[in-house]
């Protein structure tokens, strides 16, 4: 009888809304098909929130290798291993940094909003601190270049030169004979005489200031000693050795030499600003791509909430 169907919009005022499913009973499949459609697409829009937060909480916990991985690498070095200063924050730190990423990554795949608050605030601390320790580690590292020896082809390095916080590390007598016990008891000294046996050869060697195998600071005196050459170790004084306190210092007993010199301190000072310079450029590379993940965290944290909101509106709209 009717060829063509005809639609008829009815618009209710928002207050007759709980009464429509009395009114006209078809419209509530209707409506609770509505309903039904906008929560399973709230879920799906939370769900990819979640699923790009735990992602992102996974690249974090791959950040944190290189921050263990510079504290590990400091630890084995020879100079730094004696001094401790730099490794076990380091250690502890990226410890820390895989540890909340961790709990952003579980609080993510398994929709724990208390993981994910504490994930946001706790990164937050531990970026700025490492951004800290990044800052922290190029300023004391500023100062301390070497001078070129005469007719020498390797630098010497004075203690003055580092700045005060370097040079308060080494000292104090009570933490210098620690250190000194522990550079003494490797074999770097006495690699350099297995390696050097004439006096020009030991010369024109490029000595680094402090290495396993090449010293300048604590295996031979000061240049400006006037010492006779007769092996690295070994040296012969001269008659008037007053010019400087490190003169005075050199022993040719091979458990003593040089270690007691500010050279030897200064020498060892140069060795762990390169050491540490190394180091924070890695610390720095990890604190921006640390501070690059966070924001987009923070972002799909932010996103998965509006859109929770908004499904939690909609719900009771509709």
């Amino acid at each position: 009888m009717f060829p063509h169907q005809v639609q008829v919009y009815v618009f209710f005022p928002p207050s007759l809304h709980a009464f429509i499913p009395l009114l006209i009973p078809s419209l509530t499949v209707k409506q609770q098909y509505s309903s039904t459609k906008s929560k399973k697409k709230g879920r799906t829009e939370m769900a990819l929130s979640n699923n790009v937060i735990g992602a992102i909480n996974f690249v974090a916990m791959l950040l944190s290798i290189p921050i263990i991985g510079a504290g590990i690498w400091l630890a084995m070095e020879p100079d730094n291993s004696c001094v401790k200063l730099l490794q076990w924050p380091l250690i502890i730190l990226g410890i820390l940094v895989l540890v909340v990423a961790l709990a952003g990554f579980v609080g993510a795949f398994w929709r724990i909003p208390a993981l994910l608050i504490f994930y946001l605030v706790a990164m937050l601390i531990l970026i700025v601190l490492l951004a800290s320790l990044v800052v922290f580690v190029f300023l004391v590292t500023d100062k301390g270049s070497g001078h070129p020896a005469p007719s020498r082809a390797y630098s010497e390095y004075h203690l003055d030169d580092f700045s005060g916080f370097l040079r308060r590390r080494v000292r104090s007598p009570f933490k210098w004979d620690g250190i000194r016990g522990c550079l003494s008891s490797t074999n770097m000294c006495a690699e350099l005489n297995q390696s050097y046996r004439m006096a020009q050869d030991f010369f024109n060697a490029r000595i680094t200031p402090l290495q396993v195998d090449l010293q300048s600071g604590c295996c031979k005196p000061p240049t400006g000693c006037g010492y006779t050459f007769v092996n690295p170790t070994y040296w012969i004084s001269p008659i008037n050795n007053a010019a400087d306190m490190d003169c005075l210092q050199w022993n040719n007993e091979q458990t003593q030499l040089c270690y007691n010199c500010d050279s030897c301190k200064a020498g060892l000072l140069a060795n762990l600003k390169s050491e540490w310079r190394k180091a924070d450029v890695i610390l720095l590379i990890t604190l921006i791509a640390l501070i690059c993940v966070y924001v987009v965290g923070c972002c799909a944290f932010r996103n998965a909430k509006t859109e929770d909101l908004f499904r939690k509106y909609k719900q009771g709209y509709t």
